[in-house]
C-alpha cells in the first residue's frame, strides 16, 4: 500500500491504458446529464464550435476519473481517502466519439493536515491527452491520503 510518506513531489505517472470514447456513451451521458444538442445530435452539432458530435466536458472529466482510479490502483494501490475537490479545470480541445484519452499526473506537493494527523493532502497537475497526443483537458487535483505513522511529528 502506498501512503503519504511514499508520495514524492515531482513524480509523473501515466495511465496504464487509454479509454476509448464511444458514440453511444457520449449520447447516453449527455441525455442524462448535459442534454445540449451538440452532445446529442449530429446535425445540430455541425453548426457549432465543435463541428460534430462531441463528448460533454463533464463526461470527459468522468472518463478521466475512471483512468485516475485505475492508475492509482495499478501496481501498488494508494491509501487514498477521497478528495476535497479540484482547481483550475480547463477543457482545451473537444473530445469526440472514437477518440482515446489517457492521463498524465504530476505530483506537485504534499502536506500533513494539522487538524487530522492521520491524513495528508496532495496536489497534482493532471493532463489529459487524446490519441494524437493533443492536450484536451487539465486540472489540479487535491487528494487525501492516509498517513502510515500518524504519531510522527508534523513538519512545517
Amino acid at each position: 500500500m502506498k501512503y503519504y510518506e511514499d508520495v514524492v513531489p515531482g513524480t509523473v505517472t501515466h495511465s496504464p491504458r487509454s479509454y476509448k470514447v464511444t458514440r453511444e456513451e457520449v449520447i447516453e451521458f449527455a441525455s442524462k446529464y448535459d442534454p445540449q444538442p451538440f452532445h446529442l445530435d449530429d446535425e445540430a452539432a455541425k453548426n457549432t464550435f465543435f463541428g460534430r458530435l462531441s463528448a460533454s466536458g463533464w463526461h470527459t472529466a468522468a472518463m478521466t476519473m475512471r483512468l485516475m482510479v485505475e492508475t492509482m490502483q495499478h501496481g501498488e494501490p494508494q491509501a487514498g481517502l477521497g478528495s476535497p475537490g479540484i482547481d483550475e479545470l480547463k477543457w482545451i480541445k473537444p473530445v469526440y466519439p472514437g477518440d482515446e484519452i489517457r492521463i498524465e499526473m504530476e505530483m506537485l506537493s504534499k502536506r500533513r493536515m494539522k487538524s487530522r494527523p492521520d491524513m495528508g493532502l496532495t496536489r497534482s497537475q493532471n493532463r489529459v491527452y487524446n490519441q494524437d497526443d493533443e492536450l484536451v483537458m487539465t486540472f489540479i487535483g487535491n487528494g487525501l491520503i492516509r498517513v502510515k505513522n500518524p504519531d510522527a511529528p508534523i513538519e512545517d
